[in-house]
């Protein structure tokens, strides 16, 4: 299964290339205020899907343009371009990301970055690997040294006050925050030991599935802001190495509200 994900993957990744040389050209739709889609997003999910069903006609999918799709204890989750804003602005930071859940848990994974011919893949309890490399999530001990991801709110304000709280805090407390602007990427980045740690408000399961996975087969931790596995129910992520991921928790807790306690 991981190699059809592969496949669907760089079948994707030609597609989003091969519009990346004449960006001025594209049809772009807004979705909703700051979150966009383009005729790429949707060519590209279109590659993935028909690539994953016919080789698995029967399995059920959840992707970001299209929705879901059939019914099967087999979900594919897919994100075909993550960073749409980043593409259409020619800032090489974006993602295709796919991932399979069976009975409702991560069981593989694929995060590429065609920018960087990077392949980020991952299978449950065998391990995470860059390019056929293993790889693993960062030793780093202390908060106060880790390199944290994150991702600002820009569709939903709601929980502004909360993010901005949490930022203020890991700013004074760690060694740099970096907000890239592809979820998918920076969960991968955290799997690689790239940074130690990643926290953001409010995403979808088709940007996190594929990265989470990758973070836990590398060592790594993630869970919601509670600290429980909710994370692709809510949207509210935190993930880290072991010793950061607890710090990073401890951190943001008193900017919490009830709202993302759920």
């Amino acid at each position: 299964m991981l190699n059809t994900a592969v496949k669907a993957a760089r079948r994707a990744a030609t597609i989003i290339n091969r519009a990346s040389n004449d960006l001025d050209s594209l049809t772009v739709r807004t979705k909703q205020d700051n979150d966009f889609v383009s005729e790429v997003d949707h060519a590209a999910e279109q590659a993935i899907i028909e690539t994953l069903l016919t080789a698995y006609p029967q399995h059920a999918i959840l992707a970001e343009e299209s929705g879901a799709t059939g019914d099967s204890e087999f979900q594919w989750i897919i994100d075909p371009l993550d960073g749409t804003t980043n593409f259409l602005h020619g800032f090489p930071q974006y993602a295709i990301s796919i991932a399979l859940t069976v009975r409702g848990q991560l069981d593989q994974a694929v995060v590429y970055d065609p920018t960087r011919n990077e392949l980020f893949t991952a299978s449950k309890g065998a391990g995470a690997f860059l390019n056929d490399r293993r790889i693993r999530v960062s030793k780093r001990a202390k908060l106060a040294e880790s390199l944290i991801g994150t991702g600002f709110p820009y569709r939903d304000f709601s929980h502004l006050d909360a993010y901005t709280g949490m930022f203020r805090d890991l700013v004074q407390k760690t060694s740099g925050l970096r907000r890239p602007g592809s979820a998918a990427i920076d969960l991968a980045w955290v799997a690689a030991g790239r940074t130690d740690g990643f926290f953001e408000i409010g995403l979808n399961p088709w940007d996190i599935a594929a990265g989470c996975l990758l973070i836990k087969e590398a060592g790594g931790l993630v869970g919601d802001f509670t600290g429980e596995d909710g994370y692709l129910k809510s949207g509210h992520v935190v993930a880290g190495n072991p010793k950061v991921f607890a710090q990073l928790l401890q951190a943001i807790q008193p900017h919490l509200t009830p709202a993302l306690r759920r």
